[in-house]
């Protein structure tokens, strides 16, 4: 049977609002923390950096009488030169293409970052206020029971490995993929990255001096960071290609106009 193409709304002006602005907040965050890393390229645990005993450093080391980059995590090291440790001739933890500013500026890096940090959470509280209040929350993010069975998400699991994506009115609702792995980000994955961040900022810790120690130190505040950037990193690539995979053009226009077209069997 022919099959028709139905325009349906999938996105709220809130939602589209939203996220534009996150992607504006994330990629200046992104760059201007690299650049604020760059300061000193190494991760600790605890509440001191112990120089000497690093959970992982980006430096830089030597073959021969040529410099070469070096990161260490744990007691494993890997050589990454022009990445990480040594780019560009001078050595760095992350190349000048990836931080804000290029130019080594541990201040414009920190106010790059601080102000657009604010952004970030207020853009993000305005997100949650209006997903609870709404029902957005309830109604599109939460998984249904039947979604949640084992053998559902094992299905999703294996529909996606093969880059086969849900069709006809099934596309009408997130799967449970999706679902799962939104509801991590805002419910967890951003959260903890706001305060982990404000736990580094010298005068919260002044008016909140307990904020740091909800995660065992200054320095392990710092590392949760670092961490939780990277998998905000990684979900937004996965993200990406999905929808580079999936409909790119439909999946944009949904965000930009709230409509998203799904094809029906036996269109009128």
């Amino acid at each position: 049977m022919p099959s028709s193409a139905v325009l349906v709304r999938r996105h709220s002006l809130i939602v589209r609002l939203t996220h534009w602005i996150n992607v504006l907040a994330l990629l200046v965050l992104l760059a201007s923390g690299l650049q604020i890393f760059n300061a000193h390229p190494a991760l600790y645990w605890g509440d001191v950096s112990t120089f000497a005993q690093p959970w992982a450093a980006m430096v830089a080391g030597e073959r021969g009488d040529q410099a070469v980059g070096v990161t260490r995590i744990g007691s494993a090291m890997f050589e990454t030169t022009g990445l990480f440790g040594f780019s560009g001739g001078e050595v760095r933890g992350f190349p000048a293409w990836a931080t804000l500013p290029s130019y080594r500026s541990l201040a414009d890096g920190r106010r790059w970052h601080f102000f657009f940090a604010w952004i970030f959470a207020l853009n993000g509280l305005v997100y949650l206020l209006a997903a609870f209040a709404g029902g957005h929350l309830r109604r599109d993010l939460l998984p249904g029971r039947d979604q949640l069975a084992p053998g559902h998400i094992w299905r999703e699991v294996v529909d996606h490995s093969r880059l086969r994506f849900a069709k006809g009115e099934a596309a009408r609702r997130y799967n449970v993929l999706q679902k799962l792995s939104y509801l991590a980000v805002v419910l967890i994955l951003l959260p903890l990255m706001v305060l982990t961040g404000l736990s580094m900022s010298p005068g919260m810790n002044a008016g909140f001096p307990w904020l740091p120690e909800l995660f065992g130190g200054r320095q392990s505040a710092r590392t949760i960071h670092f961490l939780t950037a990277s998998l905000l990193v990684l979900f937004v690539l996965v993200h990406v290609l999905m929808v580079l995979l999936s409909s790119p053009w439909n999946s944009l226009r949904a965000m930009v106009t709230g409509q998203f077209a799904i094809r029906q069997e036996g269109g009128r």
